[in-house]
């Protein structure tokens, strides 16, 4: 199985705190690569038309930002940036 996750958070996608799942903005679920690098390409495509920064990491996870998003945080009194982020998901399919 292969799940393409996009998320939004303040953070990184590759960081995976606790309770990340609660960012998931669409998670897409795929029986067949192919199909699954196709989506993955084209919702690359598709944040890189809107987002004018990007940051990859272990070509499993990307990160697309604007400057001008971000959001107050009370507890830190300070502005924190917004990502978008991809993440490509392998999953071991068990019979």
């Amino acid at each position: 199985m292969y799940e393409v996750i996009y998320m939004k958070a303040d953070y990184e996608p590759w960081w995976l705190f606790e309770g990340w799942e609660q960012y998931i903005v669409e998670k897409h679920v795929f029986e067949n690569e192919a199909e699954a690098k196709s989506f993955l390409d084209s919702k690359l495509m598709e944040l890189r038309k809107i987002f004018p920064k990007e940051k990859n990491k272990d070509e499993k996870y990307w990160a697309f930002w604007s400057e001008k998003e971000v959001c107050f945080c009370d507890s830190c009194d300070d502005d924190l940036q917004i990502y978008h982020g991809l993440i490509w998901n392998e999953t071991q399919q068990t019979i």
